[in-house]
């Protein structure tokens, strides 16, 4: 079994949209950044790699979950595809290449990029992405090379409200 956790950037600053790459984190998405990730280390799920779109929000959640379950933050993949947009096909060709010793991956990105991800990998998703929303999509899979879009199941989904 192959897991793709899915995690849109916690709560940003409200100020700066005219520099949106540059954004911080608000006090709030620290602290639900901190508090999901916290709940998955007590959960036991880890990532074994870490990608995330290069925006300052968006690294600076990736950061907090890398501290929190024991990842090393200088280790982030950064793709800037999942800041400017990336379809299925393509984020499904990326997962294709990643190395198969990697059993889990966190990708850490925007809506409504992140919706899209989900709501196409699996066959059935109903809700939504409020920032910092945490959703693990589990594939019956032996090899990243076999997962396609549709055949992913939702195994969880965390979100701040939600803990």
């Amino acid at each position: 079994m192959k897991r793709v956790v899915i995690v849109r950037h916690a709560k940003s600053v409200h100020t700066g949209y005219d520099d949106d790459f540059h954004r911080n984190l608000a006090d709030r998405g620290n602290d639900d950044a901190e508090k999901i990730s916290l709940k998955l280390n007590n959960l036991n799920i880890t990532p074994e790699l870490v990608i995330a779109s290069p925006a300052t929000r968006t690294m600076q959640t990736a950061a907090i979950y890398c501290r929190n379950l024991n990842y090393d933050a200088a280790k982030i993949r950064q793709e800037i595809d999942l800041y400017e947009g990336v379809s299925t096909q393509d984020f499904v060709e990326l997962l294709q290449q990643l190395p198969e010793d990697v059993q889990t991956v966190f990708v850490f990105g925007h809506n409504p990029t992140v919706y899209y991800l989900v709501y196409n990998l699996v066959k059935y998703f109903n809700s939504d992405m409020p920032t910092c929303s945490t959703v693990a999509l589990d594939f019956e899979v032996r090899t990243w090379k076999d997962i396609s879009a549709r055949i992913g199941k939702v195994a969880f989904q965390i979100t701040p409200k939600s803990i």
